[in-house]
């Protein structure tokens, strides 16, 4: 019963959303090409993906989200652990690391192209980006907020570091790391499609913007609907993976999510 509603509810809401959308186009009288209906936008899906057009960009946007995804959360877990456990590698690093954060990625974007050029390169490197600093503030938090009396327990038996980084810490944060992905696949697809808008030939947010110099208001919120639809799949995919690796905290997922949202 439990999963039969975590299905219904959003579905019930969608069919709410999607009725009152419907109804304010008919009573508000709204163009097309302002807002088009949800009929129209759905045959404008089903039209793509039944003739193909959609894949190859897709698979390119895929492309560029799961490279850079994989690579910028890999580093920010590896980097964040380091820095967490050596105070003498934070002094020489977290400054460099702060600075690079504050500049606003998209700012950068024009000098990626400049130096990875305009394939799929430069936009990998961007999702690297943005992935990675959000998820490597979460790791080294996650780190030090470790029970110490938990460390001082092992240490009184004269258990090694390894053992303690191995057995204690990192499945202390496990939790606030898998909540650091799950943001992070929203973000990925982000800098994916901004690397995109600036300079494709191919992509979902190239579909978009394309559309955008023709005024086919259809074909953006189709491409909208399929970017959303990556990032649902990717954070369940994501939370799927929390409840597997933490398998010792069936519920903490959901909870870490709601805390981090908060």
């Amino acid at each position: 019963m439990k999963n039969l509603t975590t299905f219904v509810y959003p579905l019930i809401t969608l069919i709410v959303v999607l009725l009152v959308w419907h109804l304010s186009i008919l009573w508000l009288h709204v163009p097309g090409y302002i807002l088009p209906a949800p009929a129209s936008v759905g045959t404008t899906l089903v039209s793509m993906f039944t003739s193909g057009s959609v894949w190859p960009d897709m698979w390119y946007t895929l492309q560029s989200t799961l490279m850079g995804y994989v690579i910028g959360c890999a580093g920010a877990i590896v980097l964040g652990a380091i820095l967490a456990e050596s105070p003498t590698f934070e002094k020489f690093i977290y400054p460099f690391v702060i600075a690079i954060q504050a500049a606003p990625k998209v700012a950068l974007a024009p000098l990626l192209l400049v130096w990875f050029g305009f394939g799929l390169a430069s936009k990998v490197v961007l999702v690297v980006l943005i992935c990675f600093f959000p998820l490597f503030v979460n790791t080294v938090i996650a780190f030090r907020q470790t029970d110490p009396e938990l460390i001082d327990m092992c240490r009184a038996f004269s258990v090694s570091k390894r053992y303690v980084f191995l057995h204690v810490k990192i499945p202390a944060a496990a939790n606030s790391i898998f909540a650091g992905l799950q943001i992070a696949v929203a973000l990925a697809l982000i800098g994916a499609v901004v690397g995109e808008f600036i300079a494709s030939s191919r992509g979902l947010g190239y579909l978009i913007a394309s559309a955008t110099v023709n005024m086919n208001v259809s074909i953006m919120f189709a491409g909208i609907f399929v970017l959303s639809l990556l990032g649902i799949i990717g954070t369940q995919i994501v939370r799927l993976l929390h409840r597997w690796v933490v398998f010792w905290d069936g519920g903490a997922a959901d909870r870490q999510m709601s805390q981090t949202k908060t």
